[in-house]
């Protein structure tokens, strides 16, 4: 039974209803008589397309489905479920946005979150920051595409935390860091180890976390440290990955700040906080995803407070589009 146009908080994970319903589908094309972009919020998840319960676009630039929900609502997670019947791969790379425009179909709304590869019949669900929508996009960029999606539920008001948060896969995004020029608040003084302690170690795409091995950054100990790297261009962000260094560096990570923005003002440090860093194992990679996608120009980490400390990275993974 689908719950009328009250919202309702949950408290776990285990939703088994789809607590927004959806009004009605469009989609910017239509393959045949089986392929209706109401076929994806039918309530039905049967992923065998002659069925008939999946939509279906043609080959076309740029395909797109948008669900029209009963009202605004925040919304907080989407379940997709990927055609099973041999074409699954056909939905990776779409995108999912949110929001109350229909300019440009609604393609231009808010992106919350990167659909990768998915088995196919698979239902996976993607949880994000609340925001605020009465259209739910499923668009597919690229020339010669088919979007099938088999079905669309809707989730809002759910109890998250940022640790619940899945945006996308990070092993089918770019690292967009890689060609990235990187600076930092000084650099390690100390005899020989000063040459190996360059800010552009951290994007070589070495994780080797020995910084006699030349692959690691450092800085000097100095209050507020940080480490900066100015992409090639803009870029929606998914999620950081840190590689800890592992040797006489204990807390040269802990409670660091990564921070993603187009500002160089305060070196960075003031631009919206993706995510705080925990406590990691020396040695260790570590994904740390943005509690929202954010873009930017400069991911910066920073060791806040007035404590004189080190900063050392050994890596430093951006993944986004």
């Amino acid at each position: 039974m689908l719950i009328g146009l009250r919202k309702f908080k949950f408290y776990s994970f285990s939703l088994t209803e789809n607590i927004v319903p959806a009004v009605k589908a469009v989609q910017s094309s239509t393959y045949n008589e089986l392929a209706d972009a109401e076929h994806a919020v039918d309530g039905n998840s049967d992923s065998h397309y002659l069925n008939g319960s999946c939509s279906h676009t043609n080959y076309e630039k740029d395909p797109w489905l948008r669900v029209e929900l009963s009202g605004v609502y925040d919304v907080t997670s989407v379940a997709i479920t990927n055609r099973g019947d041999g074409y699954g791969f056909r939905i990776n790379g779409a995108q999912i946005r949110i929001g109350n425009s229909i300019e440009n179909n609604g393609n231009d709304n808010k992106l919350v979150a990167f659909i990768g590869p998915l088995q196919d019949g698979a239902t996976r669900t993607y949880r994000f920051k609340a925001t605020e929508g009465r259209y739910v996009n499923i668009f597919l960029p690229g020339e010669e595409k088919i979007l099938t999606v088999c079905e669309v539920k809707v989730f809002a008001d759910e109890v998250t935390s940022p640790e619940s948060f899945h945006l996308h896969d990070y092993d089918v995004l770019p690292n967009v860091a890689l060609k990235g020029l990187a600076n930092q608040s000084s650099i390690h003084p100390y005899g020989l180890l000063a040459g190996f302690a360059l800010a552009r170690n951290a994007v070589d795409g070495n994780r080797n976390s020995d910084l006699r091995k030349g692959s690691c950054t450092q800085t000097d100990m100095e209050s507020s440290p940080w480490w900066r790297v100015s992409l090639q261009n803009k870029s929606t962000i998914f999620s950081v990955a840190l590689t800890r260094q592992a040797d006489h560096c204990f807390q040269c990570m802990d409670g660091a700040e990564i921070r993603i923005g187009d500002s160089l003002h305060n070196d960075g440090k003031d631009n919206p906080l993706c995510a705080t860093v925990s406590s990691t194992p020396a040695g260790h990679t570590e994904h740390y995803t943005c509690s929202s996608l954010l873009e930017g120009s400069h991911v910066t980490v920073i060791l806040p407070g007035g404590e004189d400390r080190i900063l050392s990275l050994c890596e430093v993974e951006v993944f986004g589009l």
